[in-house]
């Protein structure tokens, strides 16, 4: 429960609860991956993920506001307001707006970067002009605003065993591996919005551009070019996963089943969009509930044999790095497991 976390994190006054709370119930409604795998993580530790991807998330809502009563201009007026309120909150710690002020205070316990929250902002400041990208190497600059820093933003509060400038980059490419699965899984979506992720010269390279995208979306039928494009761009991700994979041992052994736990579960966005068929431009592929049980399973295990290893102050024992097979029904003892993450995990 919130209020079990707060006490752990030593989160007393009550303003500054509140507002803790309220991106925790942020993290809960939009990130549902992330907010379960955060689960796994020690309970002093939650509120301040919760604090970072609740900030995240409200200035996501205000770029991607589908709502067309609300103009590009009042969008960017509201970004740039929320950004000031930031800047107050990080140098006085102090704010009226609540996911500002959580985010401030997390920022001080953990001596996070502040330039790491510029350089969010002014990805989300591009996403207001720029709607698609000429090469992956342009795409690769606006995440560096838009993920990597996200997953620098949390290293200090995770913990590594190694210096963290070692950890940095795997924590960076594993932020922009989640966003690429995003950027595959929600391809329909971001067209709506007038935003192509798909990197421009990986399109053409399949014979595909924004048109034929949009008459697919529109007409709901398949190309086969578009599906090549689509493989290719899963293909590339994957190949940012591996780039993050070694990053994982670097940190906190309490802290690897949380993020094994989101590793694979975001992995798993690609197994679920080849198995849909690459039919993103006309459905959302969705990770099955029984493979998200069976990995939290997995995850809670690992959890509990990190936190028996560290009571008794030893290394924890390995286990096995494969994933649970994709498809295959948990059994009922991983079922019985994972049942604690549907309430706390003690």
């Amino acid at each position: 429960m919130t209020a079990r976390e707060l006490d752990a994190a030593r989160i007393t006054e009550p303003a500054l609860r509140a507002a803790y709370a309220q991106c925790r119930r942020l993290n809960a409604r939009h990130g549902r991956t992330y907010f379960l795998a955060t689960r796994l993580l020690p309970v002093e530790r939650r509120p301040a993920v919760h604090a970072l991807y609740g900030f995240a998330r409200w200035a996501d809502d205000i770029v991607d506001s589908l709502d067309a009563d609300v103009p590009v201009h009042r969008r960017a007026a509201d970004l740039a307001g929320l950004q000031e309120r930031l800047r107050r909150g990080l140098r006085d710690g102090r704010s009226t707006e609540p996911v500002v002020l959580a985010l401030a205070d997390t920022a001080r316990r953990y001596a996070i970067d502040h330039r790491h929250f510029d350089d969010f902002m002014a990805s989300m400041r591009s996403d207001l002009e720029v709607t698609d990208y000429p090469t992956y190497a342009d795409l690769r600059a606006y995440m560096h605003g838009s993920a990597a820093v996200i997953g620098l933003q949390m290293l200090p509060i995770l913990g590594t065993v190694v210096p963290r400038e070692e950890a940095a980059p795997h924590a960076a490419a594993l932020g922009v591996a989640f966003q690429l699965s995003n950027f595959l899984r929600d391809a329909g979506e971001d067209l709506d919005r007038g935003r192509v992720y798909l990197p421009a010269d990986l399109l053409s390279a399949h014979g595909v551009d924004r048109e034929l995208l949009h008459w697919s979306r529109s007409t709901c039928r398949r190309d086969p070019r578009i599906r090549a494009a689509l493989e290719a761009f899963a293909h590339l991700t994957r190949g940012v996963y591996r780039e993050a994979a070694p990053g994982i041992a670097m940190l906190d052994p309490v802290s690897r089943p949380c993020i094994r736990t989101a590793f694979v579960l975001y992995g798993g966005i690609l197994d679920a969009v080849a198995a849909d068929g690459y039919t993103v431009l006309h459905r959302r592929a969705v990770v099955p509930r029984r493979r998200r049980a069976a990995v939290a399973a997995d995850g809670l295990v690992r959890l509990l044999a990190a936190r028996a290893a560290a009571r008794a102050g030893r290394r924890p024992v390995p286990l096995s790095p494969t994933p649970a097979p994709a498809g295959r029904r948990p059994t009922a003892s991983a079922t019985a497991a994972a049942a604690p993450l549907h309430e706390e995990v003690v």
